[in-house]
């Protein structure tokens, strides 16, 4: 299977998670697992949640910023993987001055 992120629709979400200014995603989900692309602007963000039922893995493609994981601070930058597992909380903050894109996977 091949997925085309360039023909899926972009989804903006203003405040996304209680963030900061807005997240742009293009979304594929088969109702088991998603798998996506979210762009965060500069100044942008994913405010803290708790992955209740699933966990994500995110793969930073372009740009840097930070990711706060259980109260800790980790910097992201290119070629970086985040895995945020199951009962885990985490935020993720475009401090850089591009945009940050991220491909994500969650799994329920």
């Amino acid at each position: 299977m091949i997925i085309n992120f360039d023909k899926i629709d972009e989804t903006v979400t203003p405040n996304f998670k209680g963030g900061e200014k807005e997240a742009a995603t293009r979304v594929f989900d088969n109702g088991k697992i998603r798998v996506l692309t979210l762009k965060l602007v500069p100044g942008a963000s994913i405010g803290m949640h708790t992955h209740e039922t699933n966990s994500e893995t995110m793969y930073v493609i372009e740009g840097k910023g930070k990711v706060v994981y259980d109260g800790k601070i980790w910097e992201l930058a290119k070629g970086n993987c985040h895995y945020c597992g199951l009962g885990h909380s985490h935020s993720i903050i475009n401090d850089g001055d591009s945009d940050l894109i991220l491909f994500a996977q969650i799994i329920s």
